[in-house]
């Protein structure tokens, strides 16, 4: 499922584990003292938390969340609902269902050592970053959520329902930081929500932990010089529009989620092929082909929307399948259903309805209509290129298209499509690609579904297309489709 154990840190009286999840560059924290635990930022699943208290033979004392997350469900409803454990959020959280909102400076004891809130408000305002004091009473680390990256800050447009503007809470941000943060220790360790990849900050290291006294020397957004205007400037100046299903997902945070056991009851089965076919044609179910882009584009269920699940799929659901309560049925590879599941409840589809037992190979075999994808290499572009006039839609993001590009190629951001559509025409052909080939794939399964027919991937994307030699040019105002 993409979740893997990060860094860890223990002593005889002291046990940290930073639990990261690729796909979603989001960390959550296992804190153990004395057989007593504190969860920080948990996923929707919560075997991982469980499982390992159950072997460590502790118990989870303490749910603490450091704002309303915007790019996942979290899991502290189930987690408490299992545990029995206080869920704990900064000053001025309001929610649905019973926390603790902690006071600025409110000191909570676990084991032999202390966690202390202290309020950090810019990224939302209720952010607030956790201060784990060891057991000799040393400042050690702090959990800093989306306050604090390694290499940049949280962005400032993100909170739910506000009066503040995305300057106020820059401002706010940048009071946080200086007053609350930068005054700690410089060997307090930095424990960040997320990392490279996460839509909630700009420019985050792949680096996923740091000193703090490190990140005072690098980050951009911790110069000891910088003003206050310059500060609120630099921060919310080149932000993208967050993807459309951040504010839903910090909206459900806030009024809570049906248990994640009873999603997966409902999503995690198999269909049988007369069932499938009926919820996607009489029910409005959205068809999902999970499987890899290269096994997709040789054949697929006709209207089909393919996301593969080895990319970064929870986010890409999320920011191109509008509606959460969307009717899902998916095709996926054996036994990788349970994970689709999974994935998508991360984000807050819990609308799948199942998946087609056998995959797309019963399709096949029960003599279904099969439809399939033009997927050509980068030589045939070039050869195409230096020979015809032909519309190459570059579908990265608006940072990539601007640093190379073919000098041809409009500027058509996958992460926008739905608001692009009108500008295509369905009479004339287009070469799509991203990077790698995952995006383009996704693009034009999305085109095909709904009615071009003349969409050519190009297999290998950018890579490939700087591999062969095809001229590429640095930064012009990107080219959008007119």
């Amino acid at each position: 499922m993409n979740l893997s154990i990060g860094k860890r840190i223990e002593s005889i009286k002291m046990k940290i584990e930073q639990i990261y999840t690729g796909c979603l560059a989001q960390g959550a924290y296992y804190i153990e003292s004395r057989g007593e635990v504190a969860i920080i930022d948990p996923l929707r699943e919560t075997h991982p938390y469980l499982a390992k208290a159950e072997k460590n033979e502790a118990t989870i004392k303490y749910i603490f969340e450091t704002h309303f997350h915007a790019d996942f469900v979290s899991g502290h409803l189930d987690l408490a609902r299992k545990t029995g454990a206080t869920i704990v959020y900064g000053p001025g959280a309001k929610t649905e269902y019973d926390i603790h909102e902690a006071k600025d400076g409110e000191i909570f004891e676990l084991g032999d050592i202390k966690i202390k809130v202290l309020h950090t408000p810019g990224h939302t305002p209720e952010s607030s970053t956790f201060l784990l004091i060891d057991e000799n009473g040393k400042e050690h680390a702090i959990f800093s959520g989306d306050t604090l990256f390694i290499g940049d800050v949280g962005r400032p447009d993100l909170a739910v329902k506000s009066d503040l503007s995305q300057e106020d809470l820059a401002g706010l941000l940048f009071h946080s930081l200086r007053e609350k943060i930068m005054t700690l220790p410089d060997d307090v360790v930095v424990y960040p929500a997320h990392g490279a990849g996460s839509a909630c900050g700009k420019n985050m290291s792949k680096e996923t932990t740091d000193l703090l006294g490190n990140q005072k020397k690098v980050n951009y957004a911790l110069r000891p010089d910088m003003t206050k205007e310059e500060f609120i400037k630099e921060v919310t100046e080149g932000i993208l529009p967050p993807p459309q299903y951040f504010a839903k997902n910090a909206m459900l945070n806030k009024t809570g989620v049906d248990s994640l056991d009873d999603v997966m009851a409902k999503g995690n089965v198999p269909l049988d092929i007369e069932t499938f076919e009926a919820m996607a044609n009489h029910e409005g179910a959205l068809v999902l082909d999970t499987r890899h882009q290269k096994d997709f584009v040789n054949g697929f269920i006709p209207n089909s929307i393919f996301i593969g699940v080895d990319g970064g799929f929870a986010p890409w659901v999320g920011a191109l399948i509008a509606d959460l309560h969307q009717p899902i049925v998916f095709i996926a590879d054996e036994g990788r259903e349970e994970e689709v599941v999974t994935r998508l409840s991360r984000v807050g589809y819990d609308n799948t309805l199942g998946f087609l037992k056998g995959g797309f190979t019963t399709w096949k075999n029960a003599d279904k209509e099969v439809d399939s994808m033009l997927s050509v290499g980068a030589e045939v572009l070039k050869t195409k290129l230096e020979t015809e006039s032909i519309n190459v839609l570059d579908v990265r993001k608006p940072g990539e298209y601007a640093a190379e590009h073919i000098e041809s190629a409009k500027s058509t951001p996958l992460d926008f499509i739905n608001d692009g559509m009108e500008r295509v025409d369905k009479e004339k052909e287009y070469y799509v690609h991203c990077a790698g080939g995952y995006r383009s794939v996704i693009f034009a399964s999305i085109l095909k579904s709904r009615g071009f027919d003349k969409v050519i991937d190009v297999a290998g994307g950018f890579a490939a297309i700087k591999k062969v030699g095809i001229p590429v040019t640095d930064y012009v105002c990107p080219t959008t489709l007119e």
